[in-house]
């Protein structure tokens, strides 16, 4: 006697329905991937800076402690790296065109943490 295993047609669909599937959600893994820097590492990047940065200005601005000056003058905007007793710091420089004092500066942690503000970029 002779027997073959005929498997379901629903078992089939199934199968290959999954497999479909799997093929489908492998090839695309690296759009779930965590960027460029990968797991685990914290880097903060110029560009995360200088959109933070951008946030808290904006942020001092609508609230007075910058002077609507600082926003219809606004001339230019840079992102530093330096090191700062012995640690890495992100500074967003804010230039304007006109008025005394002429820059402000907010400095962020390597980490990307607020780490204060002022004028003289001390």
């Amino acid at each position: 006697m002779n027997i073959l295993y005929k498997p379901n047609k629903i078992i089939m669909k199934v199968f290959f329905a999954s497999l479909i599937f799997l093929s489908i959600g492998y090839s695309h893994y690296p759009a779930f991937a965590h960027g460029p820097k990968g797991h685990g590492e914290v880097a903060f990047t110029a560009l995360e800076a200088a959109k933070k940065g951008i946030q808290l200005y904006d942020q001092l601005v609508a609230n007075g402690k910058l002077p609507e000056s600082w926003e219809t003058d606004l001339a230019s905007i840079q992102v530093l790296i330096r090191t700062n007793t012995g640690n890495k710091e992100i500074v967003v420089q804010f230039d304007r065109s006109s008025g005394n004092p002429r820059s402000v500066y907010i400095f962020f942690t390597e980490k990307g943490e607020y780490n204060g503000s002022n004028f003289s970029g001390d």
